[in-house]
C-alpha cells in the first residue's frame, strides 16, 4: 500500500487570529496520526513551521521543499524526514504537488494563493486530478469562494472550476474530505 502524501499550502506568518495556528497544529497532528506524509514549503516560521512541528511531534513523515533564496528568510527546517532545496519558486511548487496525492490550503498570503491557483489551473487543464481542500478557518477564505464564483458568473471559467475545490470549516472536516477522496 502506498503511503499518502498531502501538500499543505499556508502562510509563512502566524496571521492575526490564534485560530489559524490552532488549525495548523490540528491538521499537522491529524495527518501524522492518519499515517500520511506532510509535504509543505519547508519553512520553520509562521503556519508552515506550526503544521510541520505538529506533524513531527505526532511521529509523522515530513517532506519540505524550499527554494535557495528563501532558506534564510523562511528558516529552512532541516530536521524533516526529507528536506529538498530547489533553485526556483516554480520548481518548489512543481516538486511539492507532484509528491502529493492531495492539496490542503490553510490561511496564508500571496504565496499561498499563488500555489493554490497554480494547482487549480493545472487541475482545470487536466494535468492532475488531485483533490484540493480549502480549510476555511474562521471564514478566512470566504472572499476567495466569492471570487471563484464571480469568475464563473462573469464567464471566465466553466462552473466545473468550483467543483475542483472542496471546502472544509475545520481540520476534522478537511481530514474527512481527504479520507473520502483518497480512499
Amino acid at each position: 500500500m502506498t503511503v499518502k502524501s498531502v501538500c499543505v499550502y499556508c502562510g509563512s506568518r502566524e496571521g492575526a487570529m490564534p485560530a489559524y495556528a490552532a488549525a495548523a497544529r490540528e491538521l499537522g497532528t491529524a495527518l501524522a496520526r492518519e499515517g500520511w506524509q506532510l509535504v509543505y514549503g519547508a519553512g520553520d516560521v509562521g503556519l508552515m513551521g506550526t503544521v510541520a512541528r505538529a506533524a513531527q511531534a505526532a511521529g509523522g513523515d515530513t517532506m519540505g521543499v524550499i527554494p535557495e533564496h528563501l532558506v534564510l528568510r523562511e528558516v529552512g527546517k532541516t530536521d524533516l524526514s526529507r528536506y529538498v532545496v530547489t533553485e526556483t519558486m516554480h520548481e518548489r511548487k512543481k516538486v511539492m504537488i507532484w509528491n502529493a496525492h492531495a492539496v490542503v490550503l490553510l490561511p496564508g498570503g500571496a504565496g499561498s494563493l499563488d500555489e493554490l491557483f497554480e494547482a487549480l489551473t493545472w487541475r482545470q487543464l487536466g494535468l492532475h486530478d488531485k483533490p484540493i481542500v480549502i480549510l476555511n478557518t474562521e471564514g478566512f477564505w470566504d472572499p476567495l469562494r466569492a471570487l471563484v464564483n464571480h469568475v464563473i458568473d462573469q464567464g471566465f471559467a466553466d462552473p466545473s472550476l468550483a467543483g475542483f475545490l472542496t471546502w472544509a470549516e475545520t481540520p476534522a472536516a478537511a481530514m474527512a474530505a481527504l479520507r473520502d477522496s483518497l480512499s
